[in-house]
C-alpha cells in the first residue's frame, strides 16, 4: 500500500491503530494502563523541559506519523524544532527526538527494527526507548560525527543536546 492508500484507507476506519511498514498496514495492539501512563508523562517531561528551555520546539504524542522510506510510524512521543506544523498535518518532518515506551508486542521491534529505522532519518538526535513497568530508559544518541552512543538511565536527570533540555527520569516514572 502506497503511503497515500495508506492514510486514505486509515482515515476510513472506526477504530484501532496501526502502522504501514515496507507498504504493509500492521495493526497496533491496544495499549495497557502502564504503557498509557507511562507515554503521558514522558510527553508531559519532554514537554515542560521544552517549554523550560524557551525552545521553538514541539513534543507530540502518539498518533502523529514519522516517514521513514516506505513506512510510516507511531512514535509514543515527537520533539520537533523550527517552527510550527500546520494544524491539519498528519506526519513530522525532521524529529529530533522520537520515543517509544515498550509495551509486550512491540518490545522486540522497538529495541532493533526500529532503531535501525529511526536513524535511517538525518534529523533524529536521540532516541529513548522507555520501561513501562521498571524504571529504565535507553537513550540512544547521534553524535556530530554520526556514531551512535547508547547508554542505559535509571535516574537522576537525561541531558538531550541538542535541542538543549534535560529531562528528570523520576518524574517520567512518578505515579
Amino acid at each position: 500500500m502506497t503511503r497515500e492508500e495508506y492514510r486514505a484507507w486509515a482515515e476510513q476506519q472506526p477504530s484501532g491503530r496501526f502502522e504501514r511498514v515496507n507498504g504493509v498496514v500492521v495493526a497496533m495492539a491496544p495499549e495497557r494502563a502502564g504503557h498509557n501512563l507511562r507515554k503521558a508523562l514522558v510527553w508531559q517531561e519532554l514537554r515542560r523541559a521544552v517549554h523550560a528551555a524557551g525552545l521553538p520546539c514541539d513534543v507530540y504524542i502518539d498518533g502523529m506519523t514519522v516517514e521513514v522510506g516506505d513506512s510510516d510510524y507511531e512514535p509514543d512521543a515527537v520533539v520537533h524544532c523550527g517552527g510550527k506544523l500546520p494544524a491539519d498535518a498528519v506526519a513530522v518532518p525532521d524529529p529530533l527526538i522520537i520515543v517509544e515506551v515498550l509495551s509486550p508486542s512491540t518490545s522486540a521491534s522497538d529495541r532493533a527494527w526500529k532503531l535501525q529505522e529511526y536513524f535511517r532519518l538525518p534529523s533524529l538526535r536521540h532516541y529513548l526507548i522507555v520501561w513501562a513497568d521498571r524504571q529504565q530508559i535507553a537513550h540512544h544518541r547521534r553524535g556530530e560525527d554520526g556514531a551512535i552512543d547508547t547508554r542505559a538511565i535509571t535516574g537522576g536527570q537525561l541531558r538531550l543536546e541538542p535541542p538543549g533540555i534535560t529531562i528528570s527520569v523520576q518524574e517520567i516514572y512518578a505515579t
